[in-house]
């Protein structure tokens, strides 16, 4: 069994639109911590009593819930929705057989702008030779994992149109991921279309369309390239379950089993 890591590191060196806060607390800085703590208890304690004066470290950080691979609940999109009792579940409350699956990749790597319709989805499956099946997790190459960490790591990609998203929910796809920042369309990208046609279907197609049908996105995978083969492969991405979250992080991995 091979299983290759297709997340990316939350990691406060690198840009963000949302800066990443990353306090680190020593072993050391944690023993002093911890006896200042006991006091309250009415316990007595020294660093001086602990193995090199140190107890253990504590990483406190402040970020969103949509920084690093994370998985998009429908909550996420809006406030309310089209099917069901009309609310929109969080991420803590989806069923975690979504998120164990078969898997796919798309190559979008070939489209000439910043947005794929359903013909070019159509046109990617047939050249691979797949036909999703249901529940199967479909994920999106569009090569912006190369930017990680940079201010175009959020401006170049390709996303997708309301056509493509049908499509995939169309085959009984629930968890749609893409290596990208968003499984829309660069925010600069849909809003001069927009200026341009005065269409609102431009703005967040993918997003809005999880209104009308409940489905999930992973976004800000990672090493998509290096999957050997385009199906056959098993996709893991459990949400991190936060009460009442529009989104949750993910260390989502593609796993290959042995062939003979």
């Amino acid at each position: 069994m091979k299983i290759i890591d297709i997340s990316v590191a939350v990691d406060a060196q690198a840009w963000e639109p949302d800066p990443v806060i990353h306090e680190i607390m020593t072993p050391a800085q944690g023993a002093a911590h911890m006896a200042e703590e006991m006091k309250e208890f009415g316990l007595e304690i020294s660093p001086d009593d602990l193995p090199n004066g140190e107890l253990l470290s504590i990483d406190t950080l402040k970020l969103t819930s949509h920084t690093g691979t994370h998985v998009d609940a429908p909550s996420h999109y809006g406030s309310t929705v089209a099917y069901g009792d009309g609310v929109p579940r969080t991420i803590d409350q989806l069923p975690l057989d979504w998120f164990h699956r078969p898997g796919f990749v798309l190559d979008l790597t070939g489209v000439e702008e910043q947005v794929a319709d359903a013909a070019y989805v159509k046109a990617e499956l047939d050249r691979i030779g797949y036909t999703p099946q249901p529940m199967d997790i479909a994920l999106l190459r569009t090569r912006a994992s190369e930017w990680v960490g940079t201010p175009m790591y959020f401006s170049e990609f390709v996303g997708l149109d309301r056509s493509a998203t049908e499509l995939l929910l169309d085959y009984g796809v629930k968890v749609i991921g893409t290596d990208a920042f968003s499984v829309d369309a660069p925010f600069g990208d849909m809003i001069t279309r927009y200026h341009q046609t005065q269409d609102q279907g431009v703005l967040w197609p993918a997003h809005f369309l999880g209104r009308e049908r409940e489905y999930c996105h992973i976004e800000r995978l990672a090493n998509l390239d290096t999957l050997p083969k385009p199906f056959g492969f098993t996709v893991v991405c459990y949400p991190f379950k936060v009460a009442g979250a529009g989104a949750g992080w993910t260390r989502a991995v593609a796993i290959f089993e042995d062939e003979d």
